[in-house]
């Protein structure tokens, strides 16, 4: 009987100890919208990425807060699938196809914060600083698509 408690508290050891190298992380970025139906929409895809564990977009300072496992998803990906639904966030602007898509309550004025979109890349954040572009250059994966795919 011993040797099941001992086995038994083995086993619950492990499987703590394995969550708390979950590297669970919570990061904040904007994303643009301007209604309940944009929170439901942004909420609800980022909610649905695998590792995604908690998310609330706050409409009045257009930010979403994000907790998920940096070993199943990252935050490169779930600003991706926010901008395929139509919405930019700070890495991405969706194409003028997605954003076109959205209902007429949920466009915003997008003016010179468009990005240029290039994934897969060292300093992601200082090349899409380039206001105005509409050019997106990336290499597509076949399961997870682009941001700026049509």
């Amino acid at each position: 009987m011993n040797k099941k408690v001992t086995n038994l508290i083995l086993l619950l050891i492990t499987v703590f100890g394995l969550k708390a190298f979950a590297a669970d992380v919570t990061k904040n970025f904007k994303v643009l919208g301007r209604c309940d139906m944009c929170r439901e929409r942004i909420e609800n895809v980022a909610l649905a990425l695998e590792g995604v564990e908690y998310v609330r977009w706050d409409r009045s300072k257009q930010n979403l807060t994000v907790s998920y496992n940096e070993q199943k998803t990252s935050l490169q990906k779930i600003q991706t699938a926010v901008t395929m639904k139509g919405h930019d966030t700070e890495l991405f602007s969706a194409s003028d196809v997605r954003f076109n898509e959205l209902p007429g309550c949920c466009k915003y004025e997008r003016g010179e914060t468009k990005k240029k979109n290039v994934h897969n890349t060292g300093n992601l954040l200082l090349q899409n600083m380039m206001p105005g572009s509409t050019e997106c250059i990336h290499d597509k994966s076949p399961t997870e698509g682009s941001c700026c795919e049509k």
